[in-house]
């Protein structure tokens, strides 16, 4: 059960505004760009500049020494406009320090999959309106090793093509870029043999080793834009679904996207899917790339698991 409360924003002592400008597609940056600079005018006006400070971005790096600076002021409410690579590298500044203030996001990323949970819209008017209400849901969040995911943790297939895409690929094309990576790893590593990576997996330390060609570990209702891997995930429900794929031709591969474009997957035997709050997965070769939310930034083995403590969003 999702558990809301409402909070007064116009109380809050201190509020950040960081927008990363190198987030999201190219084509749209400057209609992006000036609804950002709408609402960095509306808040300006709304707190004044001794309790907005509104931030330009360019890099990850760039978001989490903000974040630190925010955790430094114990500022009450940090808003994003990014996607959801800026929103991961904020929140893990914020759970290394311990702290946690409000947060909201402005969707202006590449992949905006927390935004779209959450009903955030790209107008700046309906996104001001509803984030005006100050009604938050909690968003649990995951850890990998040593780094933080809100969406989805996968390793595999998607991992391999998300660490192909090119920081530069990804600006130009937006999605396009990881269905043409898509095509690549097809025809390179599933084409002519079967795929040769294989992965190993405990839940819950059960003892259990489960096999699998590839693993998504999902926390989230939206895979990859508007698909949905699972029934019941949500953001704000402390659990991980485990997807294991068992089968490993190219025609498997194939099916199985099928079945998550038509929201069937659940209905291929090959696939099994587990309820977890702890999960490690091993590979049969050393540092194979992960994904979290979308960016490669992780490698096997994966210890995934839930932390105890939710960020609370104004949304």
């Amino acid at each position: 059960m999702m558990f809301r409360k409402k909070v007064d924003i116009k109380s809050f002592k201190k509020v950040y505004l960081v927008h990363n400008h190198n987030a999201g597609k190219q084509t749209f940056f400057a209609a992006m760009h000036r609804s950002v600079e709408r609402l960095a005018d509306e808040f300006i006006a709304m707190y004044g500049p001794a309790a907005f400070s509104y931030y330009r971005i360019n890099t990850f790096n760039d978001a989490q020494i903000v974040a630190r600076k925010a955790c430094d002021e114990q500022v009450d409410w940090i808003i994003i406009a990014g996607g959801d690579g800026t929103l991961r590298a904020i929140s893990e500044v914020l759970v290394e320090r311990d702290y946690m203030p409000y947060v909201s996001i402005y969707p202006a990323g590449t992949v905006n999959l927390v935004a779209k949970e959450l009903a955030q819209k790209t107008d700046a008017t309906s996104w001001l309106m509803r984030v005006e209400k100050g009604i938050t849901a909690p968003v649990w969040l995951g850890k990998a090793n040593d780094r933080i995911f809100l969406t989805v943790a996968g390793i595999g297939v998607d991992s391999l093509v998300v660490d192909m895409v090119t920081p530069k690929e990804k600006k130009l094309l937006s999605t396009l870029a990881y269905v043409r990576q898509s095509g690549l790893v097809a025809g390179n590593e599933m084409l002519l043999h079967p795929w040769k990576y294989k992965f190993e997996v405990m839940i819950d330390g059960d003892g259990v080793w489960r096999a699998a060609s590839s693993v998504i570990v999902t926390k989230s209702r939206y895979y990859a834009g508007r698909f949905s891997l699972v029934n019941g995930g949500s953001l704000s429900n402390p659990a991980l679904y485990v997807i294991l794929f068992k089968k490993d031709r190219c025609v498997d591969f194939l099916r199985y996207t099928a079945l998550i474009a038509a929201d069937m997957l659940s209905l291929d035997k090959s696939v099994e899917i587990c309820k977890a709050q702890e999960v490690q997965i091993r590979c049969n070769v050393k540092n194979f790339a992960a994904e979290l939310d979308g960016d490669s930034v992780a490698t096997s083995p994966l210890s995934i698991s839930l932390l105890p403590t939710p960020l609370n969003f104004i949304s």
